[in-house]
């Protein structure tokens, strides 16, 4: 297969599926675009601001991309190039575009609100307790998973054959490079925040520093072990998860649209120049590497073609930007389909590099960044300065995912204790629990753990975790619907078919488990257990909510609620 065919075909079906299917759903769910956002009417300059279409656009892709539509699809490729092009066009289409959609849309009909709010609201309390218990835990994979990736990716030194260890300059330099990205986040945010200067300014501002980081970035590369970057990135996000967003996290976001823009800018010239060739098989069998296709392909590849993270993302911050309700179409449907064109390009930087069929070896960034400045060597572009744009803008990513991941965790675990309950009966614990220091400590302290079995051994739970997520997201939303008079048949398919694979992936995890167990004796307590541990509350976590909103699905008898309007 030819990779500008594939790139231009997705390109070309997804235009027409975003002005067909989601036009179409835009009409039959209504919007006003006279009636005021929660951006205006709860606007407090703080979390309620409303914001221009294309700022909230770059906000909602670089919060949900990370390096999801880049690390699950490579992962995938293991079962050939076309299951995993299929999943991603058609669930990026009819499940995840529809999903994040549904999310930012009732989100802004009922002011604002997160999704724990919005299933208090239409499934009940013990609902939303489940609820945030099961977002913790996905925080807590989500932050081993990425972490592990971070660290693997900024590992100075590579094992070659015969266990000969080398060092490598690529990695050394994007990890020089993106630990100065951090410093010029820092002094960004103090210039925006003291000056407040215009756009134009800020721009030329945030260009010249990304340039400066690289030029440090290629001249000084830091060589430090894998194990000893894990540290760091845990040390990295716990600072950053308890500092004002204002210092780091909103001037970075910055700094990433720009670093988005040139690495999405770079592989589409690559992939135009080059036109490579896909490598490897359309179709490598039903069962790869002790691995189903069903339900495993469709767990790790999350981000790309329907993420569950989404739905936080969208309804804890995005639809308290949103100016007007003719933007919610093109900031969440839009943006998802961005993301699955990021992920068809993960399928062809993997297929390109890929030797007689075989997969490379690396972690997924390393992989697709290799590609991509191959792509681009053919058009003249060094190699080094190549690899370390992509690379760093993937790690930048990533770095931005566990940011707000690490956030959203403690928030959540600070939201279990914050009732009224502990705080007469417990005044010390209530103080505890709701500190953002020790939240976040307990967070990072059980994602440190999982993250020392590598991310490819919690990669099935993440996904499995991430896409429940999104199959209680989609229930959610159909009693939403529901509740309002609105059409919500669309959802019942896709509602479905992610809780069968959501929940025949975590069986088959809790398999793997007791086979390690009883079989293999190579089953390591400080990981595995966890693991075991997740995967059985996960599992009761996600069908008690699963039975809640499905009763409330099925109800007959109309129930007055909060409904939106």
């Amino acid at each position: 297969m030819n990779g500008l065919i594939l790139m231009g075909g997705s390109a070309v079906l997804l235009i027409l599926a975003y002005f067909l299917y989601g036009k179409w759903l835009e009409r039959t769910w209504g919007i006003d675009p006279k009636k005021q956002t929660p951006a205006h009417t709860k606007k407090d300059g703080v979390d309620y601001v409303p914001a221009k279409r294309n700022v909230v656009f770059g906000h909602q892709f670089s919060s949900i991309a990370g390096a999801g539509p880049i690390n699950g699809p490579i992962i995938a490729a293991m079962f050939g190039w076309l299951p995993v092009l299929l999943w991603v066009l058609v669930g990026g289409i009819f499940i995840g575009a529809v999903h994040d959609f549904g999310s930012l849309y009732a989100s802004v009909k009922n002011e604002g609100k997160s999704l724990g709010y919005l299933i208090e609201m239409y499934i009940g309390k013990s609902g939303k307790i489940f609820f945030l218990v099961f977002v913790w835990l996905l925080s807590i994979l989500v932050i081993a998973a990425f972490s592990n990736i971070v660290a693997g990716t900024f590992s100075g030194f590579t094992v070659v054959d015969g266990g000969t260890i080398v060092s490598n300059y690529s990695n050394a330099a994007t990890a020089s490079t993106s630990i100065m990205f951090v410093f010029a986040a820092i002094l960004m945010g103090l210039f925006v925040y003291k000056f407040n200067p215009k756009s134009v300014v800020s721009t030329v501002v945030a260009i010249v520093l990304i340039c400066l980081c690289m030029a440090v970035g290629l001249t000084f590369p830091v060589y430090l072990t894998e194990t000893t970057w894990i540290y760091i990135v845990f040390i990295y996000i716990f600072i950053a998860s308890v500092t004002p967003i204002w210092i780091l996290l909103q001037p970075r976001d910055y700094l990433n649209s720009f670093l988005l823009l040139a690495m999405m800018a770079a592989a589409f010239v690559g992939i135009l120049i080059s036109n490579p060739e896909i490598q490897l098989p359309a179709y490598s069998g039903f069962i790869v590497n002790g691995q189903f296709l069903f339900p495993m392909l469709f767990v790790t590849v999350a981000c790309g073609a329907v993420s569950g993270f989404h739905s936080l993302i969208c309804s804890g911050t995005t639809s308290k930007q949103i100016d007007n309700e003719r933007d919610i179409l093109p900031i969440s449907f839009g943006a998802m389909l961005a993301e699955v064109l990021l992920a068809i390009t993960a399928i062809i930087a993997v297929g390109a590099i890929s030797m007689g069929g075989v997969l490379p070896s690396g972690t997924p960034p390393v992989i697709f960044a290799t590609a991509i400045s191959g792509f681009l060597m053919t058009a003249g572009f060094p190699a080094e300065l190549s690899f370390t744009l992509v690379t760093l803008a993937i790690s930048a990513f990533a770095l931005t995912s566990l940011d707000s991941i690490a956030r959203i965790g403690r928030l959540t675990f600070s939201e279990l204790f914050a009732g009224d309950g502990l705080k007469n009966k417990s005044p010390l614990g209530y103080a505890l629990f709701v500190n953002k220091y020790f939240a976040t400590a307990v967070t990072l302290f059980f994602g440190f753990l999982l993250s020392l079995g590598g991310y490819l051994n919690i990669w099935v739970l993440f996904g499995s975790a991430n896409q429940l997520l999104a199959a209680l997201t989609l229930i959610v939303l159909a009693v939403f619907l529901k509740k309002t008079n609105r059409r919500g048949a669309m959802l019942y398919i896709p509602m479905v078919f992610m809780m069968a694979v959501t929940f025949s992936a975590l069986f088959l995890t809790l398999v793997d488990m007791f086979q390690k167990i009883f079989i293999t004796h190579d089953f390591i307590i400080y990981s595995d257990g966890l693991q075991l541990i997740f995967a059985v509350l996960l599992l009761g976590l996600g069908f008690s909510v699963s039975v809640r909103g499905i009763q409330k699905l099925l109800e007959t008898k109309p129930e007055k609620s909060g409904a939106a309007v």
